[in-house]
């Protein structure tokens, strides 16, 4: 694979970090601090509005048409002057764009894509664990409308989102697959009610839990067919869990760079293994940059690498798990001491990975049996 840039791609590297040097927001880690989870959409909007946003998508929708390599370019760099990484949109750009009709991606795409509406995701609840399928939440038909019922957990930006990405169940009399539904429903009506959940590192604005009591969504916002909402989840899912999609290259880059320069300002400081430590933290986060770029160049190609997210998510998982590690070894002692705790933030966030878009076991199960054909059973 060449990995140098054609002309093209070098003058946009080169107006990206021209860019980058007077628009960086200089936000701490995503695992660290809620700053960084509230200036979110200022991000989004500054990034789109200097055209350096939705790159791949279509032009008709608000992207740029351009090769996927241009996000490669974008995350690079991204990671390379430390600022965050793209806002994670992608696996909803895919859903909305493969299954919704013609006048729902027209309604809902340019909105989504240049962050003029915000969007959650309404997946995970409580007493499904990881198996989606089991949802309980319920969707009733009256009318124009469909009446929400239920409980969802873990929706990421629930309580600044104008809209949700919303299953449900429409039909409990046929096998749990083929009963459920998606809608694009409004999170701004009074039957909602969003409560934040806050996380072991003391992160209060990533994630909510959402309950729905009567909320009503027209029944022209059914993304797809009813039924086919498990077909939607699982092509959002599938993209979810891709790297590429989620910009992580340049989160985990970004705390990388900041172990390695600790290091070198003094390293008579650290023992061998600190210093393996990061070594290692920074040869995984390369070796997941390179596997984003295969990816993306592969997807150049037409491929569709179906149930492969799971082999992306786990990557991502050993990454930054290996990066928190890093972390929390070159702080030492103090990171549970000091007043400055980001180092065990990192660390503490860090486990979550394998649990978010996925549990790892669940991931395994489905490269066993999908991708390796071994038996279930």
């Amino acid at each position: 694979m060449d990995y140098r840039d054609s002309p093209a791609e070098a003058e946009f590297r080169t107006r990206l970090r021209a860019w980058l040097v007077e628009n960086d927001p200089g936000l701490p880690a995503s695992s660290t601090d809620d700053a960084y989870w509230e200036r979110q959409a200022e991000w989004h909007t500054a990034l789109y509005d200097a055209g350096f946003f939705g790159l791949s998508w279509p032009s008709r929708f608000g992207g740029h048409d351009l090769p996927t390599v241009f996000d490669v370019i974008l995350d690079e760099e991204l990671a390379a002057a430390g600022a965050p990484p793209r806002p994670s949109l992608g696996y909803l750009v895919q859903g909305i764009s493969t299954h919704g009709s013609e006048a729902i991606q027209d309604r809902f795409l340019p909105g989504l894509i240049s962050g003029k509406e915000r969007w959650c995701q309404g997946f995970s609840e409580p007493d499904a664990g990881s198996d989606l399928a089991a949802l309980r939440t319920r969707a009733t038909r009256d009318g124009d409308d469909w009446v929400i019922d239920g409980h969802k957990i873990w929706t990421s930006y629930s309580d600044v989102a104008d809209w949700c990405l919303l299953l449900a169940r429409t039909d409990p009399d046929v096998p749990k697959h083929k009963g459920i539904s998606a809608f694009a429903i409004s999170m701004d009506q009074p039957r909602i009610e969003q409560r934040p959940l806050k996380m072991i590192n003391g992160i209060t604005k990533e994630f909510g839990q959402v309950t729905f009591d009567g909320a009503r969504v027209p029944a022209a916002n059914m993304i797809g067919e009813p039924g086919e909402g498990w077909r939607v989840a699982m092509t959002i899912v599938s993209h979810e869990r891709e790297p590429g999609e989620l910009g992580y290259v340049a989160r985990y880059a970004k705390t990388v760079r900041s172990l390695e320069r600790t290091l070198r300002e003094n390293p008579d400081a650290y023992r061998a293994d600190q210093r393996e430590a990061v070594a290692w933290s920074f040869v995984q986060a390369e070796m997941l940059r390179l596997h984003v770029c295969r990816r993306l160049s592969e997807r150049l190609d037409g491929i569709d690498h179906g149930p492969g997210g799971s082999i992306d998510k786990l990557l991502m998982t050993w990454v930054e798990q290996s990066v928190g590690a890093a972390s929390l070894s070159v702080s030492g002692p103090g990171a549970a001491t000091s007043t400055d705790d980001e180092a065990l933030k990192i660390y503490l966030y860090a486990r979550a990975q394998s649990v978010m878009g996925g549990t790892s076991q669940i991931q395994k199960n489905i490269i066993a049996s999908r991708i390796l054909g071994l038996p279930t059973a």
